[in-house]
């Protein structure tokens, strides 16, 4: 299993967890919140070249 399927599952594992054990907002919201987070710390420069390449992805 290579790196980012292992993370991914971790993630769904947590997620599972968070979704039994939270109330259901609680876990949107960290859901949600934990990318958007990540997304507005990063500087301009690496936004710019993060929406470049995902764009040039969606283009394939």
């Amino acid at each position: 299993m290579s790196k980012n399927a292992k993370i991914a599952a971790g993630g769904v594992a947590v997620g599972l967890i968070l979704w039994i054990w939270l109330p259901w907002w609680v876990a949107l919201l960290i859901v949600l919140g934990v990318p958007a987070a990540a997304y507005l710390a990063l500087d301009p420069g690496q936004r710019r070249r993060l929406r470049r390449v995902t764009r040039k992805e969606l283009g394939r």
